[in-house]
Formats: structure tokens, sequence, C-alpha cells
């Protein structure tokens, strides 16, 4: 029985190796059906732990993206830096990637409408050039893509790009300034700036007072130095007001800028702070009347003047003047007070009601109003 056995195992062994061309193992018996095939291993394996990136770790803010190229000599570019020094007379030429670029320069090139320098708009990039230059273009020149829907356009704060250019000149180390004498106010509640800026990168510049003579030093604290902007008063006060002027020296040279008078003051800014009077409340037939609009303000912010009176509908005619002036209200403080004059002569039945006048100014407007009875 037993040979019997062990000759039919023989068979199917050869049968597989027909079958499949290989030689089983000698040593290992051929696997009953259902018998498990996956011996069991007591070797330990350390898991893999599938690295995930840190979201945390990662700045959530957009990138800012430099998009300003200088154009050079010979078709080079290279990405300006910070501030540029240049020799006054030469050209540059700015260019920003985008197909909608937006543009800021010096104020001066602006208010004189100067033919010197030009923008446009090419298909891939905008192009600022500037020829012909002087120590007053002296200042910051910038650019930004701008997120457009429609005619309504977005500066887009990722793709900027700036550079202040020193211009400089011979003979002249401060940008020159419009005129030999200038007025700084002093907010109370604002910085002042006393706008000492310089065509030389390393120049040495102190502040000064006339009178008592003697130097203001900027120390950080109340007084700061910015090269782009001049001596900065972060918090004014009445002590700060005279008449002060900068000094400059670079290169075994010194000059002094104009002279400021800093003003100090007295009212806050606002809607325009507003009252109106009439010469008398109660006129007579054939008599004039004068109604006065009165605003005291920052000696520097203008304000405009509207009227509304009651014979406007007949298109009566009345006379109206509008008059401003600086007042000092003691301790050196400084108010702009604006006026506006309506004026009616022969006065009639259909000139009694009321008188409003409204005063406007950036901040915003004020009405106040009067009546005038016929006696």
């Amino acid at each position: 029985m037993k040979v019997w056995l062990l000759l039919g195992l023989l068979l199917v062994h050869e049968a597989l190796e027909d079958v499949t061309g290989q030689h089983l193992p000698k040593n290992k018996r051929p696997k009953e059906p259902g018998e498990n095939r996956i011996k069991p291993t007591n070797k330990k394996v350390k898991p893999k732990i599938p690295k995930i990136k840190d979201r945390d770790s990662a700045d959530s803010t957009p990138k800012m993206q430099s998009i300003m190229m200088q154009v050079l000599d010979k078709g080079r570019f290279q990405k300006p830096a910070a501030t540029l020094s240049l020799l006054a007379g030469q050209s540059v030429e700015l260019r920003c990637k985008g197909s909608r670029i937006g543009w800021s320069y010096p104020a001066y090139l602006d208010t004189f409408k100067d033919s010197r320098i030009s923008v446009k708009q090419n298909e891939r990039y905008g192009q600022l050039t500037l020829v012909n230059s002087t120590s007053a273009d002296t200042g910051e020149f910038s650019c930004w893509g701008q997120l457009c829907s429609g005619y309504i356009c977005r500066k887009d704060e990722t793709k900027t790009g700036s550079t202040y250019i020193f211009f400089t000149e011979k003979g002249e180390l401060f940008v020159p300034s419009p005129s030999y004498f200038d007025v700084v106010y002093l907010n109370p509640d604002r910085q002042a700036v006393v706008p000492c800026r310089v065509t030389v990168l390393s120049a040495k510049v102190t502040l000064h007072r006339e009178f008592p003579a003697k130097e203001i030093p900027a120390n950080g604290t109340d007084i700061v130095y910015d090269m782009k902007r001049g001596f900065v008063y972060l918090q004014p006060h009445s002590e700060h007001q005279g008449v002060v002027y900068c000094r400059a020296e670079a290169g075994g040279r010194s000059q002094i800028s104009v002279k400021y008078q800093l003003l100090y003051v007295a009212v806050p800014s606002g809607p325009p702070s507003t009252t109106i009077l009439a010469s008398s409340n109660k006129v007579k037939s054939g008599d004039d009347v004068r109604v006065l609009c009165t605003v005291l303000g920052e000696p520097n912010v203008e304000v405009e003047f509207t009227w509304i009176f009651p014979g406007q509908k007949d298109e009566r005619p009345v006379t109206i003047q509008d008059t401003w002036r600086l007042i000092h209200r003691g301790l050196g403080h400084t108010t702009r007070l604006s006026q506006s004059v309506i004026t009616v002569e022969d006065f009639e039945t259909i000139d009694a009601g009321y008188y409003i006048c409204t005063a406007q100014n950036l901040q915003g407007q004020t009405t106040v109003a009067t009546t005038v009875e016929f006696s």
C-alpha cells in the first residue's frame, strides 16, 4: 500500500514539472488545497509614515514680486537697487512687466506737465522714460500692476517695483525749491515735515533754528531724518514753532537750504467749524443787509462756500465775496479765518426768510442758517 502511495506522489511531481517547466524544491512538499500559503513571522518592521508638509510654517501671505527693470546701454537690463545715484543730464528708462501698469514719480514733473518725461503702455510692459534729468527730478519712481474689471482697476499689491533716484548736479546739494521761503504747519494730531531733501546720498544733513541760533538734534524721538522726505516732527507742539533751515555737507562742500516758517495750528482737523451772523435780523424796506459766514480752520486747508437765499428763485441780484487770512491766536497758535459775505441791497419782501450757508473742506461740510425778517 505504501509503495503505491509513493508511486502516486512521484507521478504527480513529474506532471507538475512538465506543466510549469520548473523543478519543485525537493525539501518542500506540495500544499494541500485550502492550506495557508503565508508563513507567520516575528520580524519587526518600522511602519513608513508619509511626510506631510507643515502648512503652518509656510507664509500664507502673498509674496511680493518686483516687476521693475532698469534699461542700460546696449540693450542690457538690471533690477534697480532701492536707491540709485545718477548725474544730472542722464536719461533714465524703467520698465515694469505687465499689460496694465500704473506709475508714480516726483510731483514736480506732473506740476509743470514736463515734456521730458513720457509714460507708455506696451503689450507686455509699461515704460517710463526721463531725458535731460535735473536735480529737481530727485525722488521716488514706482510702478504696480493693475487688476481691472471693465473700467474699474485696483492696485495689485503683489506686483510692484520702486527705486529712489538721486540726480546729482554740481553746486546743488539740496533738491531745488520753487520759493526762497516756505511755511510748514504743525498740527498736534499728525506729523509735520520740513522737506530738506538732498541730491547726494552720502550728504550729512542737520536742522538749525534761526533765532536763537542753534542746531536742532534729530534724536529719533521727537524728530527724525528721512532722506526721502526730510526732517519729520513726529509729535508737533507749540515749542517747535519758529524759523528753521537745513545744512548739508558732502565732498568738502556745504550748502544751506531755503528757510521754513513753522506755525502751530490751534484748530484740529475735521469738517469746518462754521458760524453765521446777519448785520440785522429785522430789516426795513430799502435798507441793505449783510450775512456773514465764518470758518476757523487749519492754515493750509481751503474752504468753499455755497449759499441758498430767499430771492434766489426770482434771480434776485446779490453780491457774494469770499476771503481768507491767517490770524495768530496767542502762544504762537495760527488759524485760517475764511469768510463769505452775501449782501442784499434795497431789501424787499421777497428777501425775507432763511439765509443758508454751507462750508466745505476735504474732511466734510457744515451747514448753518439764520433768518432775516421784513420789518
